[in-house]
């Protein structure tokens, strides 16, 4: 079992790249629901996008919806965290469970209130100081997905070889 990273409406696709990168590094799918706000088919995009995710792209799973709706009918019965600065719950105060949904708002606005208002019971924040008012989209994906992580799989990836392993 894995997480999935879910982006709602993303709007810089650095982030996306970034992101995309984190998800092969640990396992997770990217969900990504429409409308974007780049075109995936400019070249420019495309080449700052891949050139983020380095050469991971062959090794993470993306899902792409056409808008929250397709999304939420087709994720009805699992489980779903919502990310927002508007939730009093801490993310390391969640149990996270395999298989689960994390989701992220758009950069410059996140989540909308009526849907994190459906789950608040299952909203959470990473807190910052009152004067900031969000970090960037791809450490707040890496920060939260991190700590899933460590609760779930940390061990597994853990006991992964590493390059020291061959050399000692």
């Amino acid at each position: 079992m894995a997480l999935n990273i879910v982006l709602v409406e993303p709007e810089i696709a650095v982030n996306a790249g970034n992101i995309a990168r984190t998800c092969a590094a640990i396992g997770a799918t990217l969900h990504m629901v429409k409308p974007f706000g780049f075109d995936t088919s400019d070249a420019a995009v495309k080449k700052n996008m891949k050139r983020a995710g380095l050469d991971y792209w062959d090794k993470v799973t993306i899902i792409e919806y056409e808008n929250l709706e397709e999304f939420k009918s087709k994720t009805k019965d699992k489980k779903i965290y919502l990310l927002s600065t508007k939730s009093k719950k801490c993310y390391t105060d969640v149990k996270y469970e395999d298989d689960a949904y994390l989701v992220f708002g758009p950069e410059t606005r996140g989540l909308p209130e009526d849907y994190i208002l459906e789950n608040f019971e299952n909203a959470a924040r990473i807190p910052m100081r009152d004067i900031i008012r969000s970090l960037n989209l791809s450490n707040a994906v890496a920060i939260v997905a991190y700590e899933a992580e460590r609760q779930l799989h940390y061990k597994n990836l853990l006991e992964e070889s590493s390059y020291f392993d061959e050399k000692l």
